[in-house]
This record gives structure tokens, C-alpha cells and sequence, in this order.
């Protein structure tokens, strides 16, 4: 079983106290690595690193850091088969999927670098006449990530290019369900000679390891895809300093069917976005409002397309659509969800357990007669359980699919242009996908309102947030001749 390393200032490394924690692969239970059990000096010495090397980073032209970029880009292209097969084997993610996720990111890393040449300042008109008013965007200094577990090889790039191509340095801590990839991207950093302090990677539990990363002084902003209890402690340790915080938290996204939708476009996009990584994707489709007039033949036919969906091991079983759930705990969470919304009276119309035995699988779900009021329709399931609810109005339609905490992505299948307009201006969400499966773009936005963030992430406006603002005011002599 190999043991992995951390790696800080352009070195290998173990953790100060050579502790170790488990790494298992979710469809086999069995353990399949290690890596260092970080403590709160581990920690400070990366960002020591990171800070140490800013400066030097941020003088460097962006067009040569985002020469780094491409390289890692092309580092990743390279290794792409193997990475892909280390992703499905630590979080259940079908090979298909991890394949689409490393090119992905490879593909991301060189939009970033892209910017290089493209993101600017301005010049403001001043009220007086010897006078001239620049903006100038200036690098925030030393960012960290923190990331999740279901698309953990992207969500590095995500963090880590625009803040490198701004002239930030990074800290980066994976999930410690997922750290095996996350290595695999730092052996190809430091393959392209990246100086030393600019990327750093620390692996560890969040309580220490988290706290550490938002609170330290050294900090200028800290990013965090993951649950709401997770962004509610970043944002508190990041209060000590009054740093910038970026947060992607939970998501519980409405799909919703009007009578005139093309069905046979509603339920594959639905299903698609409900089963991609088994359920457990922020933005995924996660309850079903449907026009009653169709709800008899939308959920017939969302149950013949759910129960066509075949799960298995990524690495053994072939033509799968999903993998497992990440670990038994969460297989238990899915789980406890159905039955609580069983006995709230809701049906089960597929599935509707967990699969005994080894890894933690769980079967392709559809709920009818479900509710706004209950728990699973408004709590993240995070596993492939479709709830459907039925409205008579598209004034209700928008009621329910607002009523909930989150605000991340939203859709609706619909043929008549006033009523997608009439949605898209209603709905309170940070994205809405019409007549299309929720999968956002790399030049687009991806950020939630409400509970599910702060900030965002993708295109230009995602670049902004590693940038901060300097205002100068430059008076000059008129009459110097």
C-alpha cells in the first residue's frame, strides 16, 4: 500500500507528527492508501511557503505564469488515463465521468492561463481637470482551498488557476476522502518546475487543518466547496482577520416540467443530471415539480428511465451509469431520508434501499406524492433519489421551487418562450438551465444565492474574485511646460 506525501515549498513531505489516515475505495471497502495527517504547524508552514514566495510570483509577468499553466495542462493530458482510474478508485465515480473530469480540467487550466493577456484596470474620469483616476487590480496575496470529495480533481484547478494567473499563491487542502488525486496533480506541478511556495498541498482533517487554512493571519482569502456546517466555520475562523471568503456550499436544485414539455428531453436531462456521481453533485436536479395535467405520464416514464440505470464498480463493471456513494455514512444519510419521507407519507416508486454488502451502493430511487414541507424535499440528498411534487400553476411552480434555503441551480422544461422568461426572472437561484441537463461551463458563473455561497467561480467574473482593487488618484502640474 503506498503512502503518499504532502508537498510544501517545492518539497515531498510528511506531517510533523508522521500520522497517517486511510484512504478507501468506496466500492470495495478496502484500504488503498495513505497520506499525512496534517497538524496546525503543517499547515502554517505551507502558508509561510506560500506567503514567502508571493511577492516574487506577483512581479512575474502573467503571460509567464500562465506559461505554467499550459504546461500542467499538458502534464495532465499526458497521464490522463491513469489519473481518471485513481479518481474512480477513491470516490466511486463511473471511468467515463472521471475521464470528462480530467480533461476538464486540463481544458481549464488553459482558459485561466488564457487570461493572462485579458484582465485589466480602467481609467475614471476625474472631476478635476489635472487629474487622472486609475483602478488597478492587484493580486490578493496568499488564497487557500479547501475541496471536496466529488469532483476533487477539477475543483484544484478551479481554486488554484485563476488565483496563480492573478499572482497569488495557494495552499490547497483535498478531501480526505479523495486525496490520491489531488498527488497525482502536485507531482505534475512540481514535474514543471513550478518555484517553490507558489502551490502548496496539505492533507488532513478539516477541524485543524480547515481552521488553519481560514484563520491564519497570513491569508487573504479562502475558498471552500462543501456542506453548509463546513462554510458556517470557515466564515467564523475567517472573521478573526477579516479575510476574503469564497464559499460553493449545498444545493437542493428544482426541476420543473410545465404541460408543454418535450417529455422524452424532460426525463433524460432530469436523470442525467440526478445520477451523475450517484446523486452526490451540488448542482444536480434534486426534486421534480411537475404539471398535474402530465404527472401520470412524466413519472411512468421517469421510473422506466431511472430503472434502466445500472450501477456498479467503475473499475470492473462495464456500460454503468453510476457508481457508489462515497462512503456507508452517507449510504445511511440517503437512506434515513427515504424512509423519514416514507413514513410522511410518500411513496416509493423504484428502489428505495441501499445494496447490502460490499462497497456502499444505492439503488436508482423515484418518490411520488411528495410535499414541500417534507424533509427530503427540502434537504440535500446527495445520492440518486428523485422526489416529485405536482403544482396546478405556474405561479405555484415558482412558489415551490423558491421555497428552500439553497439558491444554487434551478431548470425548467418548457416549449413557450414567455413562460421561460417569466421563470428565469422569477426563480431565486444563481443558475437556471432550460430544456438542458444542469452541467455549467467553464466561461460561465457558477455561484449560488442564499445558503448555498458567497462569490463564485468560472469566466471572467469567477477571475475577479482572487483580485482586489487599488484606486489611485494622480494629480499632475499643468503648467509644467
Amino acid at each position: 500500500m503506498e503512502k503518499h506525501l504532502m508537498y510544501i515549498n517545492g518539497q515531498f513531505t510528511e506531517s510533523e507528527t508522521q500520522e497517517w489516515m486511510d484512504v478507501t475505495n468506496p466500492s470495495t471497502d478496502e484500504v488503498i492508501s495513505q497520506v499525512p495527517k496534517a497538524t496546525k504547524n503543517d499547515v502554517a508552514r505551507a502558508i509561510d511557503a506560500a506567503d514567502a514566495a508571493q511577492s516574487a510570483w506577483e512581479e512575474t509577468p502573467a503571460v509567464e505564469r500562465g506559461k505554467y499553466l499550459h504546461a500542467i495542462a499538458n502534464g495532465i493530458r499526458a497521464q490522463a488515463d491513469s489519473i481518471a482510474r485513481l479518481i474512480s478508485e477513491e470516490v466511486g465515480k463511473t471511468l467515463e465521468l472521471s475521464t470528462v473530469e480530467v480533461h476538464f480540467t486540463a481544458d481549464y487550466l488553459d482558459y485561466m492561463a488564457e487570461w493572462a493577456r485579458r484582465y485589466e484596470g480602467e481609467i475614471v474620469q476625474s472631476d478635476r481637470d489635472n487629474e487622472n483616476i486609475f483602478v488597478f487590480k492587484r493580486a490578493i496575496g496568499v488564497t487557500t482551498g479547501i475541496l471536496p470529495w466529488n469532483f476533487p480533481f477539477f475543483l484544484i484547478a478551479r481554486k488554484m488557476a485563476p488565483a496563480l494567473i492573478t499572482g497569488n499563491t495557494i495552499v490547497v487542502k483535498p478531501s480526505v476522502e479523495s486525496p490520491n488525486n489531488a498527488i497525482a496533480f502536485t507531482k505534475i506541478v512540481d514535474k514543471v518546475g513550478l518555484p517553490k511556495g507558489v502551490y502548496n498541498l496539505v492533507t488532513g482533517r478539516g477541524g485543524e487543518v480547515g481552521n488553519e487554512l481560514a484563520s491564519n493571519p497570513k491569508v487573504g482569502m479562502v475558498s471552500l466547496t462543501g456542506s453548509v456546517p463546513a462554510g458556517q466555520k470557515v466564515m467564523e475562523a475567517a472573521a478573526e482577520n477579516i479575510i476574503k471568503v469564497s464559499l460553493e456550499l449545498g444545493g437542493k436544485a428544482p426541476a420543473i416540467v410545465m404541460a408543454d414539455a418535450d417529455l422524452d428531453l424532460a426525463v433524460k436531462a432530469i436523470v442525467d443530471s440526478r445520477v451523475i456521481n450517484t446523486g452526490q453533485v451540488c448542482n444536480c436536479a434534486e426534486r421534480v415539480y411537475v404539471h398535474e395535467s402530465i404527472k401520470d405520464e412524466f413519472t411512468a416514464r421517469l421510473v422506466e428511465a431511472m430503472k434502466a440505470v445500472k450501477y456498479g464498480n467503475p473499475l470492473v463493471d462495464t456500460g454503468i451509469q453510476m457508481g457508489p456513494l462515497i462512503n456507508k455514512a452517507a449510504q445511511d444519510s440517503v437512506q434515513q431520508k427515504v424512509d423519514r419521507a416514507v413514513e410522511e407519507g410518500a411513496k416509493v416508486l423504484l428502489g428505495g434501499k441501499k445494496v447490502e454488502g460490499t462497497g456502499s451502493f444505492y439503488e436508482p430511487t423515484v418518490i411520488a406524492g411528495a410535499t414541500n414541507k417534507m424533509e427530503i424535499v427540502q434537504e440535500e440528498i446527495f445520492g440518486p433519489v428523485i422526489p416529485i411534487v405536482t403544482f396546478a400553476t405556474l405561479d405555484e411552480a415558482i412558489e415551490l421551487a423558491n421555497d428552500s434555503e439553497f439558491g444554487l441551480t434551478s431548470s425548467l422544461y418548457t416549449q413557450n418562450l414567455n413562460v421561460a422568461m417569466k421563470v428565469i426572472k422569477r426563480l431565486k437561484y444563481g443558475e437556471t438551465y432550460i430544456n438542458r441537463e444542469n452541467f455549467e461551463a467553464m466561461q460561465g458563473f457558477h455561484a449560488g444565492w442564499r445558503k448555498s455561497g458567497i462569490g463564485g467561480a468560472d469566466g471572467k467574473h469567477g477571475l475577479n474574485e482572487y483580485l482586489q482593487t487599488q484606486v489611485v488618484y494622480l494629480q499632475y502640474d499643468k503648467s509644467v511646460n
